[in-house]
Order: structure tokens, then sequence, then C-alpha cells
């Protein structure tokens, strides 16, 4: 599986402001709908409810919020950048900048899975991390997630 697969150059958020954890998934959610024509309240409610199942903060200032809607038939993605830093409940306690947001159908399984899983190693790359933090260009922010982690899959 390879990023540009679930994630399109134009669900790329810039410059996020919010006050609250809820707050930012409220503004995924529309950009969700936005790009994806997906129910704006089915996607917050749905990572509303993963995320009071624990926290998706993976640490180093990065959150991966997932979750599953039935009305969808591929997984999808968004990327946000925050542009003040919130807690996401890391096991780290720093606070989060960087937010893969990952929609699956509930039939997804490992597919679900696998695409967590890729996200989170481009996301544990601090060089990529330090990439995606030095500009605020969605073509740029695009081809970081989208050839670093291609060349990795070479």
């Amino acid at each position: 599986m390879v990023i540009s697969e679930i994630l399109t150059s134009e669900a790329i958020l810039t410059s996020i402001k919010a006050s609250s954890k809820k707050r930012v998934l409220q503004e995924i959610s529309v950009g969700i709908s936005n790009v994806y024509g997906l129910n704006q309240s089915e996607v917050f409610l749905a990572l509303q409810e993963r995320e009071n199942l624990g926290p998706t903060g993976m640490g180093h200032g990065v959150a991966i919020p997932h979750a599953r809607i039935s009305s969808l038939n591929s997984i999808i993605g968004l990327f946000a950048k925050l542009i003040k830093p919130l807690d996401f409940g890391s096991m780290d306690s720093q606070n989060v900048d960087l937010i893969f947001v990952l929609i699956a159908p509930h039939e997804s399984g490992a597919n679900h899975l696998k695409a967590l899983a890729k996200v989170s190693r481009i996301l544990r790359n601090k060089s990529t991390c330090e990439k995606l933090r030095s500009t605020l260009d969605k073509s740029a922010l695009y081809s970081i997630l989208t050839t670093d982690q291609e060349i990795q899959a070479a």
C-alpha cells in the first residue's frame, strides 16, 4: 500500500487553529466532508468515538486519529498541521501538531491495519516530520508524504 492510494493532494489542511482536540476533529471532519463528500457529522462522531476508546497520539508531536464508517468503499486519508500543538494524550505527553487521519470502511479488516502501519512508519521518521513541519505548501506536504514512503517501499 502506498499513501497516494489513500491521500489526495486536496486532503491537506495547513494552519489549523483550534483550542481543543474536539475542535480539531470537527475541522478535520469538515475537511473530509469537503474533499471526499462524506457526512461531516458521521465522520466526527466516528472519530470522537475512537478517541474515547483511547488517545491516538503516538508521540513526538504526531497523532493518527482513525475510524470506520459503513458508507465508505475504500480507505481515505487527510493530513493536517496545527498552528498551535494540542494535547492528544500521547504517551510521551508531547502536544501534537501533525495529524494524519484515516477513515476506512467497516469491512476493511487487514487493509485498515496496513494503512495505519504505513502511516505510522512514515510519521515515526524524524527527518520526514522535520520536513513536514518546515513548510505550509500543500503540494510540498503531499510530496513529502507520498514520495518518502514510496522510496522506502522500493
